[in-house]
C-alpha cells in the first residue's frame, strides 16, 4: 500500500466545470489578485493535493508556525511558506477584505480560481529571509524574490480550475494520476529523485543504488520556475527522455514534470520536497550533496542534516542520504568515499560551472561524467546560444 498523504488526506481543490463558466461570467464584478509565475504554480499545486495539507495560501498562525518551528498551526511539519501577497498600493487600490471572494487571474487577465479571503496580515520579508534561506543576502535568488513581493499577505481557502501549466502536458501527473501508475504497475515501494538539471553519470549511480532496493524508480524533474543560468526544462526533459531510452529498465521507471518553482532554500527546500513526493505516493527521497543550493550559502550535507530535526514518523517518507559521488579511475567505476580508497588524480569530479564553461567553449564533457547522448544534446544547446557581448 503506498503511503498516506501528508495530512493524511489528498486535498482536491478544484472547481467544477459549471463553477468556472459560472465565476468567468462574472468575473467583472469581482475583486482580483494577479498571480505571478510563481503564484500561479503554487496555486496549481494546491488543488492538485501535491501540497497537501494545504487548502490554500498561508494565513498568518501557518506562517508564523513556518518561520518559527517549520510547522504547520496544526503541528504538521510544513517548511516553506507558500504565501500571496500583495503591495499596500494594490490592497488599497482593490480594498481587499477578509469575507471578499477573490478572483485569481494571470497578468494577462486569465480566470484561474476563486479564493475566500480570511485573513489580511503583514509578511515579515527580513525575518522570513533568515528563516527559511539563512540570509537577507538579495543576491540569493529566494531572497531577491521574496523582496520583490508586497508585505500584504492575504490568507485563504482557494478554488482552482483544473489546468495543465508546463509544455509537457503528457508528463503534467497529478498525485492522484501517479498513484494510479504505481498501483497499477504493482509498484509497492517507490524511490523519487528531484534534479532541476540534466541526469548525469553520479544521479544516475544514485537512483540505481536506490532502485536495487525498491519497485520503481520515478523521476520527478522540477519544470517551473528557475534562475537564469539553469538549464532550459526543454533541453532537459530531452536529455532524461534519451537516458530513460538506453539506460533504465522498461517498467522500472516513471518520468512526470514537477510543476513547481525552484526557492533556492537548501535544506528547508530537501524537506520541503521528500513531504511533496509522499503526496505523490513515493516511499523514499533522494538527498544528496547540497539538496536545492545555490552558490555557497549552505553547507554540502546541511540539506541531509536538517532531517534530523523530526522524527521519522512526522515526515513520513524514507529519506536516503548519500554521500558525494564521483568516477574512480583506478576503480573503473562511479563510487562515493564509502566505497571507494582512492584520492587525488584518480577521482574525476566536475562542476557545474566547469561544465558549462566546456560546452561553451565546445570541449566534449567525458564519458564519465554523462552519457554520450546527453553530453550531445547539451552541446547542441550551448553551442545554439549567442555569444556573451
Amino acid at each position: 500500500m503506498l503511503l498516506t498523504p501528508h495530512g493524511g488526506v489528498l486535498v482536491r481543490q478544484y472547481l467544477e466545470p459549471e463553477q468556472v463558466a459560472e465565476y468567468q461570467e462574472q468575473l467583472p464584478d469581482f475583486k482580483k489578485c494577479i498571480l505571478d509565475e510563481i503564484e500561479f504554480s503554487d496555486l496549481t499545486l494546491i488543488a492538485n493535493g501535491a501540497f497537501s495539507p494545504l487548502k490554500g495560501f498561508n494565513n498568518q498562525a501557518d506562517y508564523e508556525g513556518i518561520l518559527k518551528e517549520s510547522r504547520l498551526a496544526s503541528g504538521w511539519v510544513w517548511p516553506l511558506p507558500i504565501v500571496l501577497s500583495v503591495s499596500p498600493e494594490k490592497q488599497a487600490e482593490q480594498g481587499y477584505r477578509c469575507g471578499d471572494p477573490i478572483a485569481l487571474v494571470t497578468p494577462d487577465g486569465q480566470f484561474q480560481g476563486m479564493m475566500e479571503l480570511e485573513e489580511i496580515y503583514r509578511r515579515d520579508r527580513e525575518r522570513e529571509a533568515i528563516a527559511i534561506f539563512g540570509t537577507a543576502d538579495r543576491k540569493h535568488p529566494g531572497v531577491d524574490y521574496l523582496f520583490s513581493k508586497g508585505e500584504i499577505a492575504l490568507g485563504g481557502t482557494i478554488k482552482a480550475k483544473p489546468v495543465q501549466i508546463t509544455q509537457f502536458p503528457e508528463y503534467e501527473l497529478t498525485p492522484l494520476q501517479t498513484r494510479a501508475e504505481f498501483a497499477r504497475w504493482g509498484w509497492q515501494s517507490v524511490v523519487a529523485f528531484q534534479t532541476r538539471n540534466p541526469i548525469h553519470r553520479a544521479h544516475e549511480y544514485l537512483q540505481k543504488v536506490a532502485l536495487e532496493s525498491v519497485d520503481g524508480l520515478f523521476i520527478h524533474p522540477l519544470v517551473g520556475f528557475t534562475k537564469p543560468g539553469d538549464i532550459p526544462a526543454a533541453v532537459r526533459m530531452r536529455c532524461y527522455q534519451a537516458l530513460l531510452a538506453g539506460y533504465y529498465p522498461a517498467g522500472r521507471v516513471l518520468l512526470a514534470v514537477f510543476p513547481a518553482a525552484m526557492r533556492y532554500a537548501g535544506p528547508k527546500e530537501a524537506v520541503f520536497h521528500a513531504l511533496v513526493r509522499k503526496n505523490y505516493g513515493c516511499s523514499h527521497f533522494i538527498v544528496g550533496r547540497d539538496h536545492a543550493g545555490v552558490g555557497n550559502y549552505y553547507g554540502t550535507y546541511d540539506a541531509q542534516n536538517i532531517f534530523e530535526q523530526f522524527s521519522a514518523a512526522e515526515i513520513g517518507i524514507t529519506v536516503l542520504k548519500y554521500e558525494n559521488t564521483f568516477y574512480c579511475k583506478r576503480c573503473g567505476n562511479m563510487a562515493s568515499a564509502k566505497t571507494c580508497p582512492h584520492s587525488g588524480g584518480d577521482l574525476l569530479y566536475l562542476s557545474g560551472t566547469k561544465v558549462r564553461e566546456m560546452l561553451s567553449d565546445g570541449l566534449p564533457l567525458p564519458a564519465e561524467f554523462t552519457r554520450p547522448e546527453i553530453a550531445a544534446i547539451l552541446m547542441e544547446f550551448y553551442q545554439s546560444q549567442p555569444l556573451p557581448v
